[in-house]
């Protein structure tokens, strides 16, 4: 019968792969995933949402009255030109020019500007303006510096006649 010649990897006090090894190794491998996914929970949770509405599902079901609203405004052919300017005390002063199909001044609108800020709710900015003459309209808000959306609503005798959502950068 041939001889055996076979070295053995075992060292006398080396280390030793036993069950409570392997059962440590498991609760550290598993304990770390945990704390990594709990941390991200937290952060998840604590900052920015994302989100532009309070109520996206809501708003996606009134998707048809949006488009309604949306053609119903087209039909009346009203125009809104605003600026935003930085006055000299830090406030912004927004200021909407209002016109009807014929270019006449539209008076006794309630209009309502909100400076939305990208992605973060919390620091929207709404103000109504009052009119200072006939189809001007006037408010000054504080708002940082930076890209925001300004949103108009104009109502007239409680019905909402103009929407408006247009990119703005503040100095």
């Amino acid at each position: 019968m041939p001889e055996l010649n076979a070295k053995s990897d075992y060292v006398a006090g080396g280390f030793r792969l036993t069950g409570w090894r392997v059962f440590g190794i498991l609760v550290l491998f598993f304990g770390t995933i945990s704390v990594v996914d709990g941390t991200m929970i937290h952060y998840a949770l604590s900052t920015l949402r994302g989100e532009i509405t309070p109520h996206p599902y809501e708003d996606g079901l009134a998707y048809n009255r949006q488009l309604a609203a949306a053609q119903a405004q087209d039909q009346l052919k009203w125009s809104m030109d605003g600026t935003a300017t930085r006055a000299p005390d830090g406030k912004v002063n927004l200021d909407i020019t209002a016109k009807d199909a014929g270019g006449q001044p539209l008076t006794d609108l309630a209009i309502k500007a909100s400076l939305l800020a990208p992605a973060d709710m919390k620091r929207d900015i709404t103000a109504d303006l009052t009119q200072t003459s006939p189809g001007h309209y006037h408010a000054a808000v504080d708002a940082a510096p930076g890209g925001w959306t300004l949103a108009l609503e104009a109502t007239q005798n409680g019905e909402r006649k103009f929407v408006s959502n247009n990119r703005i950068k503040l100095n």
